[in-house]
């Protein structure tokens, strides 16, 4: 009988051995392009917004603008909201990090400013109600003078999958427009599309 015990736990401790063992972890550059499993990821989020932002900035509007503007004019740069962007995908997207990388992409260009809009828009606006209140009036931001925005950016990304067998298709494509706040008209509209094959 203490021969069975004893085979038993050995059992036991080599059962919690192997099942104990553990994974790995390596970190990486956050540059490296990694796509485990084909599905939209931030190497994703941020060729595309590169990508938008190149083709926004090349597009008649950005002349025309600044042509309206005037060179010495102190609003020669456009100011951008940029705004919801919608996931109509058949997947789980994080948007808001798709539009982190716009506006990244945008004021590192230097031809646009981008003015906080949604949830960052309300807590500076609590921010420097608070301010009226708690802080001495020499260093308490004023109302009335935030810069009001030129341009709402907007878009979606949509997707269509196709699969067969061991063969799976994503197709993406991504919409942004630029909408003039004054007039709400169209300033740019641009697309781009992404297809990946996944075979396992």
């Amino acid at each position: 009988m203490s021969n069975l015990l004893k085979i038993l736990a050995i059992s036991a401790v080599a059962v919690l051995i192997i099942g104990c063992g553990g994974r790995d972890v390596t970190r990486t550059d956050p540059d490296t392009v990694t796509d485990l499993s084909g599905y939209w990821n931030e190497t994703d989020a941020h060729m595309v917004a590169d990508s938008m932002v190149i083709q926004c900035l090349d597009g008649v509007w950005l002349s025309e603008f600044s042509s309206r503007a005037g060179s010495g004019a102190s609003q020669a740069r456009p100011v951008i909201v940029v705004g919801g962007i919608y996931n109509q995908s058949s997947e789980h997207i994080n948007t808001d990090i798709f539009m982190n990388a716009i506006e990244q992409s945008l004021l590192e260009s230097g031809k646009a400013q981008i003015a906080a809009g949604g949830d960052s828009r309300g807590e500076v606006r609590t921010e420097r109600a608070d301010q009226t209140i708690f802080a001495s009036p020499a260093t308490a931001a004023a109302f009335g003078h935030e810069i009001g925005a030129d341009f709402v950016m907007t878009g979606s990304v949509g997707s269509i999958v196709d699969e067969e067998g061991s063969t799976r298709s994503i197709y993406y494509q991504i919409s942004l427009e630029l909408i003039d706040v004054e007039t709400a008209l169209k300033s740019w509209i641009g697309s781009l599309e992404i297809k990946k094959m996944i075979e396992w």
